[in-house]
């Protein structure tokens, strides 16, 4: 009796020994209010633009493919606010002449607030609104002696999906379309143009929640 009384003791030992020491397996949490998540793009940049000008005609301009930064912090489990940073640059001309408007470089803060429909699931897709704010820089003027681009308020609609593919670490897809206009001037008014540039911003990259 004393001898099975011993085993049963050395084997109810030996189970605790080895399940204290056995790595514990963490169930995955998903996003949760308070958490923090940056995020880095290769972000396509494409206009769908528009245009008068006072000499008639319209305008074409470059797309372009950069590198991009977003930050996400969660409010509740569900609701988000991101910020995005990262600048383009664009190729400018005048249709049908051809006639070259030089370059711009633009720098577009956006900043959306977001609904995360699925936050605790590995495959966790959200909607997002906000408002952007352009800064147009650099600008070249082309054939011209001169050209100058409003800064301007626009707004923004987004939709993504996070996948995790471990606890911490994300895939990300998002696409952004960014209702934005500005006043262009050339060769101190000689000619004006209103342009919608209303680009496509289409991201593909990595995350990681703290």
């Amino acid at each position: 009796m004393t001898f099975n009384r011993n085993l049963s003791l050395g084997a109810v030992a030996l189970a605790a020994a080895m399940a204290a020491a056995a790595p514990a397996h963490a169930e995955f949490e998903g996003k949760s209010a308070g958490d923090f998540m940056v995020r880095a793009r290769a972000l396509w940049a494409i206009p769908d633009e528009s245009a008068s000008t006072s000499i008639g005609g319209d305008v074409n301009v470059s797309s372009d493919a950069v590198p991009e930064l977003d930050f996400t912090y969660f409010i509740t489990d569900n609701i988000a606010v991101e910020l995005i940073a990262g600048t383009t640059k664009h190729d400018v001309s005048h249709s049908p002449t051809g006639l070259s408007l030089g370059s711009v470089k633009l720098l577009p803060p956006t900043l959306t607030l977001q609904y995360h429909f699925l936050p605790k699931e590995r495959f966790s897709p959200y909607v997002g609104a906000g408002l952007n704010y352009t800064f147009f820089y650099d600008a070249e003027p082309g054939v011209f002696a001169s050209i100058d681009y409003d800064d301007g308020f626009g707004y923004a609609l987004q939709a993504g999906v996070d996948y995790a593919v471990a606890d911490n670490w994300y895939v990300n897809f998002d696409v952004k379309k960014i209702f934005l206009s500005t006043d262009v001037s050339i060769n101190g008014g000689a000619v004006t143009a209103d342009v919608d540039l209303d680009p496509w911003l289409v991201g593909v990259g990595v995350g990681y929640r703290f």
